[in-house]
């Protein structure tokens, strides 16, 4: 049976995520939410449901809702996420939030222990693991293909330079040096930790090409972050936001060396490849070509159904609050990195080890 949504924020994203609840047999969009009147009514008018101009009075007129996806914005891209996202979780429905959780890391984990307590499912778009590639490379993992992990490589960020810059121009953006690693750290952290597990140290160096200097843009846009994980494993993360054009990988590349062999995911969705440790295998010089998987796809976009598609299917599916996939529990570790991390940044590249997650407790009514 369908799930019952409303969804709250209908400006790009809101409208993407309609787009796909629309093609998914899990899903019901039932109403449409946003401050700004003329996009609500467009949403309403495209997918054939009612326009709300509050969530108060969406949660008063349509009872049967399961669901409130907050797909709003705000500043650093997600200051507007918490009050709906509170409001509906007090109401007793599950709660999807766009990424970041917050921009607030007070906020975020007042939203994890809030849902925790009213037992209601959150999730937050993490969606750039959902993806054929990611799940091959998850299989190498699980069937012991990889071994022990050894590093993991993450580089993620825009294409750019100074011939194509523009400086910020939105409240959203313009003087907030923090918009980059807010905005945006959320994916690849969170891909490092899907494949990696826990980090428990931080270490940041940050900076900006000169052309941002010279525009007044105060944006701290190029980050170079080394983490530790719990396994013992080392990381690193390069992140830049349009400072330079694309490189080897295009601009989304992953690779996770192991004990027992290595994979590489290019362009999040694209392919992913794969070698096997071996006594043939040279120290330095030629290798074997890697087993390589294609999937075809091309277009990032299809990230958003398959996530929406995986949220609502756990909640059908009946998983245990706490393991659904990209939980909100997940993205508030991906946001306690964030913090950690622009810590370290501040006190001139120190070790800064985030704060601990809540722990998990267990649903007595499924243990």
């Amino acid at each position: 049976m369908a799930l019952k949504i409303g969804i709250v924020g209908m400006n790009g994203i809101g409208m993407r995520h309609a787009a796909c609840y629309a093609k998914d047999p899990l899903a019901e969009v039932v109403g449409v939410c946003d401050v700004v009147k003329e996009k609500a009514d467009k949403a309403a008018e495209t997918y054939g449901v009612r326009a709300y101009y509050s969530l108060k009075d969406m949660l008063e007129n349509e009872p049967d809702l399961q669901i409130v996806d907050v797909t709003t914005g705000g500043i650093e891209n997600g200051s507007w996420h918490f009050e709906p996202a509170m409001q509906a979780i007090a109401a007793g429905k599950h709660v999807l939030v766009e990424k970041p959780l917050s921009s607030d890391i007070r906020e975020g984990r007042e939203l994890v222990r809030f849902a925790a307590e009213k037992n209601v499912y959150l999730g937050c778009n993490l969606n750039h693991y959902f993806s054929a590639p990611a799940e091959r490379a998850k299989q190498y993992m699980n069937s012991g293909d990889i071994g022990e992990v050894v590093y993991c490589l993450h580089k993620m960020g825009f294409n750019g330079g100074e011939e194509v810059y523009s400086p910020p121009k939105t409240m959203k953006d313009k003087d907030r040096p923090y918009f980059h690693m807010k905005a945006f750290l959320t994916h690849p952290f969170s891909v490092m930790r899907h494949f990696c597990g826990d980090i428990t140290h931080i270490q940041t160096f940050s900076n900006q090409a000169g052309f941002r200097k010279s525009a007044g843009d105060v944006t701290v846009s190029i980050n170079s972050i080394h983490v530790k994980f719990a396994s013992g494993a080392a990381g690193y993360l390069i992140s830049q936001r349009g400072d330079a054009p694309y490189g080897l990988g295009g601009w989304w590349s992953m690779e996770v060396g192991g004990t027992k062999g290595t994979f590489c995911i290019e362009n999040c969705v694209e392919k992913v490849s794969y070698w096997r440790a071996g006594k043939s295998i040279p120290t330095i010089g030629a290798h074997p070509a890697p087993e390589v998987t294609e999937s075809g796809v091309t277009d990032f976009n299809t990230t958003f159904n398959n996530r929406l598609h995986a949220f609502l299917e756990d909640i059908t599916n009946g998983v245990p609050r706490e393991h659904i996939r990209a939980s909100g529990r997940d993205a508030l570790a991906v946001l306690e990195y964030t913090f950690a991390a622009m810590e370290s940044y501040e006190q001139g590249g120190i070790v800064v080890r985030p704060q601990a997650l809540p722990a998990f407790h267990g649903d007595p009514l499924v243990m």
